[in-house]
């Protein structure tokens, strides 16, 4: 099961369709509309596994997607008006720098055709497009980006790996089983301002040590959103007749730092409930969020058209078998948004007032099924029951069994008595009957006529 996770996951993405995007560059605000979802099977496999000395093992987590058009509502040839994240995260970056530069920046954008919006299909937003900007930006400007081809949201994702994990397997010491001892050869990143938000926590986010309680947490890292992340108890629940612990996102996770201190070190932070992860994102103006900004500040939904957020849909939740650690059911949502304004002297951002402007949400969702559920039922639920049920019957079988023996002997010394009883009246009987035999042969005397003749 931990080689090949058995479990079925589907990769569910969003996109946030930009109706107006000329509007947008004259200083309106902006208009979105969802499209989607477009889901993906996701294919996962471990391999490069290596045991080490000091209780731990090494592995690389292969991952690719498959398109599902019958789960989809839509295909990939579908076109979204989105920003364009190459312009307008340029024009971000050369905000401070000197006019003559931003004015040759304009310049290279028409000259290329680049604009503030652009129109691309699910496809190649999804796994990346041809760009002669990337190519000009890799030639003059190398190790800008950490891509040279194509550029799409998760075309670094797709047929790749998600680095070199070191997980304790638990078998000196159980308290620390599943845990990451290291992540790329490394126990702490140095994306953020602080030791406590680089530090690698939790496992890998597959599997977490057995025998749960309420007042346990939910603790993993995650290299796409380059940091570790932390999920409390909400409940206890039942999937599929299995007992299972949910866990539920705190609302601090993505609370910046005014309000919960802890999360200073992810700053520079601007409304709570997005998280700025620019430096692990070539310093593009990208921000991590719920969808449509849940449970984040409400100017940030109030300022875009289309936005609805709600705890049924846009909330995430694992759902865990709390004797083995193991998820039964999970549904982990966020949300990618850039953050766009108008740069003085960068032409193609016209008037765009500051808005934190949704592109996308996704959701990773697995669930338990087929075979491997009933087993893990059998196994886990059943059977333990059973036995829980079955030391009952056993310990009734074993009293009846017990009673027998006594009822036996309780019956066999009734028996004895009553033949007892039984001899020793015929005894006495017998001394009678020989005694009134004995006083017939005796002679009568006088006066005991009638008594004879009576006998």
């Amino acid at each position: 099961m931990w080689k090949e996770i058995p479990v079925p996951f589907y990769l569910s993405v969003y996109f946030f369709d930009v109706v107006n995007p000329k509007e947008i560059l004259q200083g309106q605000k902006p208009r979105v509309q969802e499209r989607g979802p477009y889901v993906y099977r996701e294919f996962r496999h471990k391999s490069n596994i290596t045991f080490n000395d000091n209780d731990t093992v090494s592995f690389l987590e292969y991952r690719s997607f498959q398109f599902q058009p019958d789960k989809s509502r839509g295909l990939e040839s579908d076109s979204i008006v989105m920003p364009n994240i190459l312009v307008l995260s340029a024009a971000m970056m050369m905000e401070n720098g000197p006019m003559s530069l931003k004015l040759i920046m304009t310049l290279a954008f028409s000259t290329l055709g680049e604009r503030a919006f652009m129109n691309r299909t699910v496809s190649e937003i999804m796994w990346g497009y041809e760009d002669p900007l990337i190519h000009i930006i890799n030639k003059y400007f190398p190790n800008t980006f950490p891509f040279k081809g194509k550029f799409g949201l998760f075309a670094e994702l797709n047929n790749s790996d998600s680095g070199l994990f070191t997980v304790f397997t638990g078998v000196k010491n159980f308290s620390r089983i599943h845990l990451v001892d290291k992540w790329n050869g490394i126990s702490k990143v140095n994306f953020w301002h602080s030791d406590q938000c680089n530090m690698i926590n939790g496992t890998s986010g597959q599997m977490w040590a057995p025998f749960m309680t309420p007042e346990s947490s939910l603790e993993f890292y995650s290299p796409e959103a380059c940091r570790s992340m932390k999920l409390i108890y909400k409940e206890q629940g039942v999937f599929e007749g299995i007992p299972t612990f949910r866990f539920v996102a705190p609302n601090t996770l993505f609370a910046n730092g005014s309000i919960y201190p802890p999360n200073e070190g992810f700053c520079p932070c601007r409304e709570s409930g997005i998280q700025n992860v620019s430096t692990c994102r070539f310093n593009a103006p990208l921000f991590l969020s719920h969808p449509h900004f849940y449970n984040a500040d409400p100017v940030l939904a109030e300022a875009v058209s289309g936005l609805h957020p709600n705890p049924e849909e846009h909330s995430l939740f694992l759902d865990i078998h709390p004797v083995t650690g193991i998820p039964m059911n999970c549904s982990v949502k966020l949300q990618l948004s850039l953050y766009i304004k108008s740069v003085k002297g960068v032409g193609q951002t016209g008037k765009i007032e500051p808005v934190i402007l949704p592109l996308m949400w996704f959701g990773e969702s697995g669930a338990m099924e087929g075979e491997t559920l009933q087993t893990f039922y059998t196994q886990l639920v059943l059977m333990p029951r059973v036995l829980h049920y079955g030391q009952y019957v056993l310990l009734a079988l074993g009293c009846v069994l017990l009673f027998i023996p006594i009822v036996y002997q309780i019956r066999s010394q009734e028996k004895c008595y009553l033949f007892w009883s039984s001899s020793k009246k015929g005894s006495q009987d017998k001394e009678a009957i020989q005694a009134y035999s004995e006083s017939l042969m005796t002679s009568a005397p006088k006066g005991t006529v009638l008594q004879e003749a009576r006998l």
